[in-house]
């Protein structure tokens, strides 16, 4: 029996130290889903060489020196997003990065290069536009909030935000040891401190993929009395955009 017992255990712990490998080796399929082709062709598509790969940016140009960079959730393809920002910025340029591997863009996403290439853009674009804000959505928070740490932002918007990915992850997987394992972290809370720029958080009233307490934690981590917030009611993690709340929120950062 003891012997029997013995090799139950050895192959329970075999079959666990396989799952937690699997994890770890396969941990950015499950954070980032690339679509394969943008839906919407922009009025300009450029390209940013950064090291290693090409990226695709998808622009709506204006006169004056207001602009905008959006960085989309997990799955997002950001093309789809350009109408709606056109209409919640009409003074603004827009600039719609795909990621590493989204749409159009070569690589392989990761948090280091995602935030290096952010990065790259927005330097690009403050050359040439002295005011510059920023909207991250889902996934794009984390990196939105580390420009904004490094970077003269003119306003900071971040659409269902969360506190740390890592914690998020732990959440999910709760019986694998996800804070040794994950190596994108996306932990916001680290750079929020440092953001100079005025935020506005918008929370979906129903969201599913991130709970309120991880975004209103997030909330609580900038200097006293730069965040407002704005809770777009009746809407999930993935339909807020489809609310005209949602739009009218983000003309806070006209």
């Amino acid at each position: 029996m003891n012997r029997l017992l013995g090799l139950v255990l050895c192959v329970a712990a075999a079959g666990y130290l396989g799952a937690c490998a699997l994890l770890f080796f396969k941990q950015r399929s499950l954070i980032y889903f690339p679509p394969r082709m943008a839906a919407l062709r922009a009025p300009q598509v450029t390209t940013l060489a950064v090291p290693d790969a090409l990226l695709v940016v998808s622009q709506r140009p204006r006169p004056g020196p207001k602009a905008l960079i959006y960085l989309g959730g997990n799955a997002e393809d950001v093309s789809a997003s350009l109408p709606q920002l056109a209409q919640a910025f009409p003074e603004r340029s827009l600039f719609l990065l795909h990621y590493r591997g989204y749409a159009g863009s070569s690589g392989s996403p990761s948090e280091a290069a995602l935030v290096a290439d952010a990065l790259a853009l927005f330097d690009k674009v403050a050359a040439d536009h002295e005011d510059v804000a920023i909207v991250g959505r889902s996934l794009g928070s984390g990196i939105a909030v580390q420009v904004a740490a490094a970077r003269r932002v003119s306003k900071l918007v971040l659409v269902t935000p969360y506190d740390s990915l890592v914690d998020l992850a732990a959440s999910h997987f709760p019986y694998f040891p996800v804070r040794w394992l994950l190596r994108d972290k996306y932990e916001s809370w680290r750079h929020a401190p440092r953001v100079g720029a005025p935020v506005l958080v918008v929370a979906a009233g129903d969201d599913e993929i991130i709970p309120r307490r991880s975004t209103d934690l997030l909330a609580s981590r900038f200097a006293p009395g730069r965040v407002s917030l704005r809770v777009i009611e009746g809407s999930g993690h993935n339909t807020l955009s489809d609310s005209a709340a949602y739009t009218a929120a983000l003309q806070w950062a006209q």
